[in-house]
Parts: C-alpha cells; structure tokens; sequence
C-alpha cells in the first residue's frame, strides 16, 4: 500500500490504551548507545520514495527523533526528503550501495523504507553496524530473506538493539483485544478462518524504460516486490496468522494475471492454507480493479464465535463471550505512529526482546508459501519450501553499484 494511494493524513494523537506505554513519563534516564532521555533519537532513512518519504514526516512530528543521513539509488529522491528536513547534503548518499556509507555515520537507529528484496542485506549490515532497526514490511521476498531477518532479530536482541517490523494492525488496541481474546479461547475451538484483499490499487502504471526506470517501478517486478500476495496481502495474512497463533502445514493455490500487460506480478490469487488441528483458512486477493472496495478482512470462527477485523473498518467478536470492539479510523498512519512511539520507548528503556520479528517472518514465509502453491497450481507444504530455500535474484545490471 503506496501513502498515495491512502492519501494519509498525518497528525498526532492521542493513543487507545494499548499505546499507553509508550509515553515519555515511562522513559528511563539514559538511551541504548548513550543519548539522553531528552534528546532526539538520531536517525537515517533508507529509502526516500513514496513511502519512506510520507513516513520520514511522522517520525520528524513527534519531536522524538532527527534524520541526520539519507540513502536512496535516485538523486532527486535524497534531494527532495534532504532539502525539507535540512539534512546536510554531505550526509546523503545514492547509487545501490549508498546506504553502506549511512551506515558508516554516527547515528542511533535506521528506517528502511526500500524495495523488500533489499530488507534482508541492508537490516542485517545495520545491525552489524550497532544501529536500531525499524522496517516496512513486508521483511523479505524469499524463504532465504525471511530467514536471514529472523537472524537479525536474534542478533539486535543479543546486542542490546531494537528491531521493530512496521505492521500497523498489530500496533492498534482493538486488534490486540481481539486478539487476546481469540487467544484466551473466547471462541471456543477455531474450526476456520478466511480473510481477503480485494484493492482498486494495485500498480497497472506504466511498462519500465530502462533498469533505472525498473528501480522507480519496481512493484511491477516479482524478484524485488515477491508479487502481490506478498507485498500486499500479507496485511490480511499477517492478522491470520496472529489471530490463528500458528503457521500453516501447507497451501493449495491458484491464480493468476489476465489483466496485467506488463511486468511479471499477478493480478489475483486465492489460496486454501491447512493449519494444525484441520483449520482451513481461505484467502482471496484481487488487485487493479476499478471501483472496488478496498478491505483487508479476516475473520475467525468457532465454537463459541466469531471475530471480525478490517483494516478499513471495524474490529469486533459475536457469539458466548462478545467484545463491542470499535471503528479503527486511519489506522494506516494511527498504527504507524503508534509503532514509531513504540519503538522510541524501546530504545530509550532498552527493551530489545523485539517480539515483531518472529511473527513477521512467520506471515511473510506463509505469503511466501501462498504464492509459491499458486504459481504452481498445487499443493505444497510449509516444509518442503524452507528446505528448498530458494532465493530470489534480481537483475541489477545497469544499475550504480
């Protein structure tokens, strides 16, 4: 989902109790890598396009943090985010490994906002380099990707850093009282689950000039998005399989592109994942269609019940035990600062036990194992992909290295 496509607005605001920790009356005197309590948390931004840019402006609105270096492949992009933050222009970097030399400045913690094939590299060399990380999902476009952010996790926890993976559903109360709930057993035994995106977005664009011209586009080119089930719909996937609390044992999929012209991502899938236990979960995901409303649903039912969640709606349970639960607003940009809040707690009380990892690599590698079942027409199961471990490999030839 591109900020332009939401058309945010970015504001602050007070947070639901879920959030409650994260106010500065809980911050402790001193910050990981030794900046003061009152002081700004320093950053760098990887990545200064749609995203990274929207983004940039809710972290700069809480007063809580300052960019002081920039990376991105394009000039103009660094230029543009550079000039409106003031950000000297010695301290921004480009080509494809500009954000080798961010990471060489003295700073505090790193935003990745680029394409997510490059997630893995540039958050494990960040923790290598002793930064905080916090990164767009989706983590990664591949079983290896996946697995290598796991590690990072481990190792930011291990060397006392923050690692924080940006899914705005989990960051929102409603979600992680419904959550609880489900958890809790308020639906008695699950016996099935669906959830679906069908979005009006979705990138029919323009077909690339050039490799520079791919970079720009890069949505359309599965080796750098992992296609649409993964750059998208883990949203929808992501609560599955939080609310489910596990991952799936295999993935019987279809789908495919009618509609695209150019480009080699897909433009519809529908995927039946088995979880333990015989749970079913269906998905369906459907991009690019004009007039269509936009959702990212999921919903649980059991024995005792049903929860409901959308991401553009409301969060609620029905059945022996309800909860009213509410209407979520802009969770889009809500959910966000409320991570970026978050985050800014976790450094300053040095809480790296970094509990957003292991759930994002367990959707992404079922967004992974979804996609993988589709493109083959088949069934395949959970294990056969991780042993593969197949990797993707983008071109970057005609790209400054």
């Amino acid at each position: 989902m591109t900020a332009e496509s939401r058309n945010a607005t970015i504001r602050r605001r007070t947070f639901l109790a879920g959030a409650a920790a994260t106010t500065v009356g809980v911050v402790k005197p001193s910050l990981a890598r030794g900046t003061s309590a009152n002081s700004r948390v320093t950053l760098g931004l990887i990545g200064c396009g749609g995203r990274g840019n929207w983004i940039a402006n809710l972290f700069t609105k809480t007063d809580r943090y300052r960019f002081v270096a920039l990376a991105d492949y394009f000039q103009d992009r660094v230029d543009a985010v550079g000039n409106r933050l003031e950000v000297d222009p010695a301290h921004r970097y480009t080509t494809l490994s500009g954000y080798k030399r961010l990471l060489d400045q003295k700073l505090d913690a790193v935003v990745i906002e680029t394409p997510p094939y490059f997630h893995p590299e540039q958050a494990a060399a960040a923790v290598a380099a002793g930064k905080h990380v916090f990164v767009a999902k989706p983590i990664a476009v591949d079983v290896p990707g996946c697995m290598s952010m796991g590690e990072s996790g481990k190792r930011a926890s291990a060397e006392k850093l923050v690692f924080l993976v940006d899914f705005q559903t989990r960051a929102h109360a409603l979600y992680r009282e419904a959550a609880r709930r489900i958890h809790a057993g308020d639906l008695g035994k699950i016996s099935c689950a669906e959830c679906h995106y069908p979005w009006a977005g979705g990138g029919k664009g323009s077909p690339a000039a050039n490799p520079e011209d791919g970079l720009r586009k890069w949505y359309q080119t599965l080796e750098l998005c992992g296609d649409v089930i993964v750059e998208q719909d883990i949203h929808a996937l992501d609560v599955a399989t939080w609310f489910l609390d596990a991952a799936p044992v295999q993935a019987t999929g279809t789908g495919g592109r009618p509609l695209r012209e150019f480009g080699d991502f897909w433009d519809h899938f529908s995927v039946i994942y088995k979880f333990p236990g015989d749970v079913v979960l269906t998905h369906t995901s459907v991009k690019a269609i004009p007039g269509c409303r936009d959702e990212i649903r999921c919903r649980v039912f059991g024995g005792g019940g049903m929860a409901h969640s959308d991401y553009f709606g409301d969060v609620w349970i029905r059945g022996n035990k309800p909860f009213e639960g509410g209407t979520l607003g802009n969770l889009y940009t809500d959910g966000t600062l409320t991570n970026i809040e978050e985050f800014y707690a976790a450094v300053t009380e040095e809480k790296c036990d970094n509990p957003t990892v292991a759930p994002s690599v367990r959707s992404n590698l079922t967004a992974v194992l979804g996609r993988e079942a589709a493109y083959r027409h088949d069934t395949v199961t959970w294990n056969e992909i991780v042993e593969a471990d197949v990797k993707l490999e983008a071109d970057l030839r005609g790209l400054k290295t």
